[in-house]
């Protein structure tokens, strides 16, 4: 908890903040198995692994620089929660020129009407910071 500012850790109810002890853990601490990656998920030998410690992926990481150093301009967003950590991001990417895919049905928050409304502010003006789709999609025109 050495990089958690003392206002991001207050924040919230006082059993479910950062540090706290939760079912699968203290919540949001590396090490702990609910900070880990899925096994579904997990990146294959050699596949770069951010640590994400604030809201946004790109917030004291290095995503931007293996972005760059990769020649990638095109980000595909999901994770948990819609709201704020894929908004989060999706709007840094966009403020550094990167365009934004979300699948929407690879996103997730605990209250659906702020999934639905976190995908609407996304696509709003034809895609003021991004696009939304089913990862169906995606899926098919990767396949192409």
């Amino acid at each position: 908890m050495s990089d958690a500012h003392k206002a991001k850790v207050e924040r919230g109810e006082p059993s479910v903040r950062i540090g706290q002890a939760g079912p699968m853990g203290r919540i949001l601490i590396r090490g702990e198995p609910g900070h880990d990656i899925i096994p579904a998920l997990y990146p294959k030998p050699n596949e770069p692994i951010i640590d994400k410690p604030g809201k946004g992926a790109f917030y004291a990481t290095e995503l931007q620089s293996i972005l760059q150093q990769h020649d990638i301009e095109n980000l595909i967003v999901c994770g948990v929660t819609t709201e704020v950590c894929v908004h989060t991001t999706v709007r840094e990417a966009n403020d550094r020129g990167y365009r934004c895919i979300v699948p929407g049905d690879c996103c997730g928050s605990y209250i659906p009407e702020f999934h639905d409304v976190g995908l609407r502010m996304i696509k709003a003006q034809s895609g003021i910071f991004g696009w939304v789709t089913h990862s169906q999609h995606i899926l098919k025109a990767m396949s192409n």
